[in-house]
Formats: structure tokens, sequence, C-alpha cells
């Protein structure tokens, strides 16, 4: 008789923001959630494409994507991928669910368009986000609009844009939508 293996539950990808890091607190406290329930996750860090100035005043953009891109491929080959992201990063997993199969989006502090020619996209998967009240980037009605007309569930809190007081509630709003797939 052959031991039977737990099934994979999954892969989260989680992406830092501009000028923060793989190792910033939230996307920690995400890791921490998904490796809870099961979940495998990386870390991708884009801090050197981030110092590229001469590319865009938010650093290489481009760059930032293909890297997600390569990120999300491999993993979407072993089974099922959520996408998480903080801001930039956030911006950069709804383009790239675009492209790739993801079984669901986890956005904090979502920039819904980074310029008027740039608006936030996303893949019509499960979707989370959570955000400040008084984020002081990207204004909170901007933010109701678009997870609005995505369906989404919308956790809105008071904070800014660097949600340092709701780093638990972001973990926890994180692990409700990994618990739903």
């Amino acid at each position: 008789m052959s031991a039977r293996r737990a099934p994979l539950r999954g892969h989260c990808i989680l992406s830092h923001g501009f000028e923060s890091g793989p190792d910033a607190t939230k996307v920690t406290a995400l890791a921490q959630a998904a490796e809870a329930l099961g979940w495998t996750h990386e870390r991708p860090d884009y801090t050197d494409l981030d110092a590229r100035r001469e590319v865009s005043p938010l650093g290489d953009v481009g760059a930032r994507i293909e890297r997600l891109m390569q990120a999300a491929t491999a993993a979407a080959a072993r089974g099922p991928v959520v996408l998480a992201g903080s801001s930039l990063g956030a911006w950069i997993a709804g383009h790239v669910s675009q492209r790739v199969p993801v079984a669901a989006l986890f956005l904090m502090a979502p920039p819904v368009r980074l310029d008027a020619a740039h608006p936030l996209q996303a893949a019509e998967v499960p979707l989370s986000v959570i955000h400040g009240w008084h984020d002081e980037l990207i204004p909170a009605a901007d933010v109701v609009e678009w997870t609005r007309a995505r369906r989404g569930r919308l956790l809105l809190v008071d904070d800014d844009h660097r949600l340092g007081a709701h780093v638990a509630a972001s973990a926890q709003a994180f692990a409700e939508l990994l618990v739903r797939l």
C-alpha cells in the first residue's frame, strides 16, 4: 500500500511595492499566512529594478512585469497560482494575471492607474483588496469603484498607503481568500 500525499494547495507569489523589498512587513505576513495554510510561496526581489530611475520615476516597471511573468509561468506549470502585491506590486500582479492563468488576486493599496494611460487591469478571478481610507497616494473612492466593477471583496481600513497599522488584518484577509479557493 502506498502512502497518499496531501494534494498540492498551490503557490503564492508576493510582490512588494516600490522602494520596499521582499522582506517587507506586509509580504512577510502574507507569506506566513500562506505557509500556515499549506501553500508554498515566493517573494521576488525588485529592488534592483526600482533603483533604475533612468527608465521611469517608478524604476523599470517593464522588467518588473517580466520578472513576475517568468515566476508565475513557472509556478502555473506546477499547479494553482495566487498573485498578491502591495502598491506597485499590486499593479504588476493585476497586469500579469491577464497573461498567466491564476486562481486569485490579493491586492493591497492598489494604484488603480499609474497614470491616465496605464489603468490597473486584472483577470476575472476571485479578488480581494485591502485599502486605507486615508491613502495619500490613491483615493479610496477610486479603489471602491474599481473593486465594485469587478465584484471583488474589499476591506477598507482606517490607515494610510503603507497599511502599517493593518498588517495582521492584511494577512487575515489573504488567508480568507486562500481558504475560499
